[in-house]
């Protein structure tokens, strides 16, 4: 919650007012986005001990707990002139998602889980859950969610499911 994506839906959705477009263009680049994070997650497990896996999953959800409290905010124009709604949005997503906290988040998971359509249909069904309000209410949202309390409760649930690749048995992956 409050990261860049959630900006960009924000500017989006105020600027074109097409949410139908834009909400669609934000599921298909999260699916392209995450997948190839997923199948770098599962490429990566395949190279290091489950053990080790473990333990480098818990600390980047231990880290991304803490980066989810930092703010982001976006530093260019991401409208792309002469191209539709739908396209803008695919690939300003796509490219905004690079390096983004919930695409190293599917990498870590899907280097944990051995389901990698499942881990990038969740981690795009998260992505769909945080947008999609953020285009249909724009604004309005913004004024009225505390989003220091969202980021908070973003950290925590980092920081949970840190503990949970801990907790639960290598042989249960």
């Amino acid at each position: 919650m409050g990261d860049k994506t959630q900006l960009l839906s924000f500017v989006l959705a105020a600027r074109f007012k097409r949410r139908a477009s834009i909400i669609l263009g934000i599921l298909f680049a999260t699916l392209a986005n995450h997948f190839v994070a997923g199948y770098a997650g599962t490429w990566i497990a395949s190279l290091v001990s489950s053990q080790a896996l473990r333990w480098a999953v818990a600390i980047s959800f231990f880290a991304f707990g803490v980066w989810a409290l930092k703010p982001d905010k976006l530093d260019e124009d991401r409208d792309l002139p002469g191209t539709s709604v739908f396209l803008t949005t695919l690939i300003a997503f796509f490219l905004v998602e690079m390096g983004d906290k919930t695409q190293l988040a599917t990498v870590a998971l899907a280097a944990r889980y051995e389901t990698l359509v499942a881990v990038v249909l969740g981690t795009t069904l998260g992505m769909m859950i945080a947008n999609v309000p953020a285009v249909w209410i724009g604004g309005a949202l913004a004024q009225r969610v505390n989003m220091q309390l969202m980021r908070w409760f973003a950290a925590t649930l980092f920081v949970v499911v840190g503990i949970l690749a801990l907790l639960v048995p290598v042989s249960a992956a």
